[in-house]
């Protein structure tokens, strides 16, 4: 059962389709901006939400309304990161050693596992360890449900259809981080599309994506330096009909980084997002062998 210490209210929101379903799921595992009590970081909050892909959820927020699920985590992506394995875990964070098997994803060494120990500018978000009873928490109250909606989500969406279509949603920040894999000062596109080098989805359903924000006059790269990570990994089966695509959006196209306010280019994104969400619903619905 959740525990109540942090749970005041839902760790994530479903948003069901509104009309005929088409096979075709979108999710925001970084869009929340809650922070639970139990938190105990020792930056602001406003600083904590540079992780934060804000806005990411109103941007797809049209998906239903074209036959399509939407998922969003409402946590905190600094309180724990829903697109992680819970083997995932930084021991340096832990004041105990954990009892059970890890596996590195190689995003401890940046300080960005399951839970972040700190920002991509490296200032520590703790003056503190955590302990393994707050992991295990963390783990059972907010990764485990998220991730298992998302994997029912797009369950149901194949066994319906006999197909389905995944759209990982994120955001990135302009220019890299200390502690960003690509290197302090680095200037990222305007979108990138990470199909984990091309095992997580069909080579179509990529480049059906790629030419759109192409045509729409974006500047595209496809798994640099973002390949996907673990919801694109764990929900995918080409080879089964699974398809899982991440789409990393460059927050400068639409909101200042320093206040997180929207900016003139919101609408902007938002028209293309809302043309590509019809866009992909038309094609899910194409290859649905309902």
């Amino acid at each position: 059962m959740p525990d109540a210490l942090s749970l005041t209210q839902p760790a994530l929101r479903v948003h069901p389709p509104t009309v005929a379903s088409v096979p075709l799921v979108f999710d925001s595992p970084h869009s929340g901006s809650w922070f639970p009590a139990d938190f105990g970081h020792c930056l602001t909050e406003h600083e904590l939400r540079c992780g934060e892909d804000t806005y990411i959820h109103e941007l797809y927020a049209i998906a239903p309304s074209h036959g399509a699920a939407l998922l969003e985590a409402t946590f905190a992506r600094t309180y724990l990161d829903a697109n992680r394995a819970e083997t995932d875990i930084d021991p340096d964070l832990l004041d105990a050693p954990w009892p059970h098997p890890l596996i590195d994803s190689g995003k401890a060494r940046y300080g960005q596992a399951l839970v972040w120990r700190n920002l991509s500018d490296g200032r520590s978000i703790y003056a503190r360890k955590l302990s393994v009873a707050e992991m295990r928490h963390r783990i059972d109250n907010f990764l485990r449900p998220y991730q298992q909606t998302l994997r029912e989500l797009i369950e149901g969406a194949h066994a319906a259809h006999g197909v389905s279509y995944h759209v990982n949603c994120h955001s990135m920040l302009s220019v890299g981080g200390k502690m960003s894999q690509d290197g302090a000062g680095s200037r990222r596109a305007d979108i990138v599309l990470g199909d984990r080098d091309g095992s997580s989805c069909a080579p179509e359903f990529t480049e059906l994506v790629r030419t759109f924000f192409a045509d729409a006059g974006y500047d595209v790269r496809v798994n640099d330096p973002y390949k996907g990570v673990e919801l694109v990994r764990a929900f995918s089966a080409p080879q089964q009909g699974r398809h899982s695509l991440q789409i990393e959006i460059n927050r400068g196209l639409y909101m200042n980084e320093q206040t997180y306010e929207k900016t003139a280019g919101y609408q902007k994104l938002e028209a293309d997002l809302q043309a590509l969400v019809a866009m992909l619903a038309k094609f899910a619905r194409s290859r649905s062998r309902a």
